[in-house]
């Protein structure tokens, strides 16, 4: 019988009991079975779960109905009606509601003993003191560059000793799942230790970016003119309310940026602008429930590999794959990053590298540096005043802008809460 305040009734654990309390062969070797474990995560551990989508609402459930107690869930985004045949935490009542909100409740609701805190914010909106708060991230995410903006958080708050020694009390591990078509995927990153979201980003469906001062000004593709209804028209107009974001599931939404991209097309003599087109570029990482794949399983098997990803292609068919460190990983990698160019190298051209090479695939890099002891903004996409005040820059030269050999370029993206330097070297041996 449930007691008020006494939410732990007789064998409710007992099967993680069965898990935590003794050995087995697939266990970690540092593992020490005891109550301590299952007592921490009753008591102690704070976990925090991005996205309360289709991922999210299986991620609440199962952490809470696994004894996980201290959960917060932060999403951004309010319920539609196209959620509900799939985010089985809300109801028709619920549209319109904010999504973290409603999915803490219900959880709260059914779970005793567990205590979710909503958070209706973008995860932008929350500073590193946020995040150390937490034991463990698990991502329900639809998106490539929230994986990578997380990612550079979770790495920007290790602490290192005098000697390199990485603290290990600074490490926040995170689980990632999703899916790519019909194939799912999940993997642990241990920040510092295994390889991270930027080493395997070649793994990822490349993402496409178009330069702001290309969609606005000269659109030759039926993707610019999709991308200008996004990314300029819908601020602008605002058709489903102030602040409103778009939504590649919502009917109306890809209807109404279709529209719009038409008539951009038109204008322009360009063709192929289509329905299908613009619900894939405004769908660019579809997220389901299929890759919520048990923590304690990945975790266990991590004894073998340095950093574990599985891909998921049905309800019990599986592969491991195991992921190294690069190297010369942009975020996580202790070596500089050096790119090397030929001298007559345009500001566009290192605009276009960094967004178009595998191992960047930057959204819409700023880039600013030290010229003659000054800060210098050499090129700003998401500031619509910067933008055309440095427009110019773009044909130019580096050397002309005043730029010399070994120069370092803070750039600074949305895919990344701490800017990336870069060190330029020019070649006269490049063509």
């Amino acid at each position: 019988m449930l007691v008020e305040n006494k939410p732990d009734w007789s064998g409710r654990w007992s099967h993680l009991q069965k898990l935590l309390m003794r050995s087995g062969p697939l266990a970690h070797q540092d593992f020490e079975p005891g109550s301590q474990v299952l007592e921490f995560m009753l008591e102690s551990a704070k976990i925090l779960v991005i996205g309360a989508g289709g991922l999210g609402c299986e991620l609440l459930k199962d952490l809470a109905l696994s004894g996980f107690r201290n959960i917060d869930v932060i999403d951004m985004d309010t319920i539609d009606v196209s959620n509900l045949n799939r985010q089985f935490l809300f109801r028709p009542k619920d549209i319109g509601r904010e999504k973290a909100v409603v999915a803490a409740e219900f959880v709260n609701s059914r779970v005793a003993g567990c205590n979710v805190t909503p958070h209706f914010k973008k995860i932008q909106d929350y500073d590193a003191d946020f995040y150390r708060g937490f034991h463990l991230i698990v991502c329900g995410l639809d998106s490539i560059v929230a994986r990578r903006w997380i990612n550079g958080m979770v790495l920007s708050l290790l602490e290192y000793d005098e000697d390199g020694t990485l603290d290990q009390t600074s490490v926040i591990p995170v689980v990632d799942g999703g899916t790519e078509g019909f194939k799912g995927n999940a993997r642990v990153i241990i920040p510092g230790l295994t390889a991270c979201i930027e080493c395997t980003l070649d793994l990822y469906p490349p993402q496409v970016n178009f330069p702001l001062c290309t969609i606005a000004h000269t659109p030759r593709l039926p993707e610019h003119c999709v991308e200008y209804a996004k990314v300029l028209v819908w601020p602008q107009e605002h058709p489903f309310g102030e602040g409103v974001p778009v939504d590649g599931d919502d009917p109306a939404h890809v209807q109404w940026i279709y529209d719009k991209a038409k008539e951009r097309a038109d204008s322009f003599n360009i063709q192929g602008v289509t329905y299908r087109l613009t619900q894939e570029m405004l769908l660019d990482f579809l997220e389901t429930e299929d890759s919520c794949i048990d923590v304690d399983t990945i975790i266990v098997k991590m004894k073998k590999f340095d950093c574990l990803k599985i891909n998921v292609m049905g309800s019990d068919q599986y592969t491991l794959t195991n992921i190294v460190f690069k190297d010369d990983c942009a975020a996580c990698s202790q070596r500089p990053q050096v790119l090397t160019f030929p001298e007559d190298v345009t500001l566009k051209s290192v605009i276009d590298f960094l967004m178009e090479t595998p191992s960047y695939q930057l959204k819409a890099p700023g880039l600013t540096t030290m010229i003659n002891g000054k800060n210098k903004t050499l090129y700003m996409q998401s500031v619509k005043s910067i933008e055309e005040r440095t427009r110019e820059n773009l044909p130019k030269r580096l050397k002309d802008i005043g730029l010399v050999d070994g120069q370092e370029i803070v750039v600074a993206d949305a895919t990344t809460p701490k800017p990336l330097i870069v060190k330029i070297h020019f070649s006269s041996d490049m063509e």
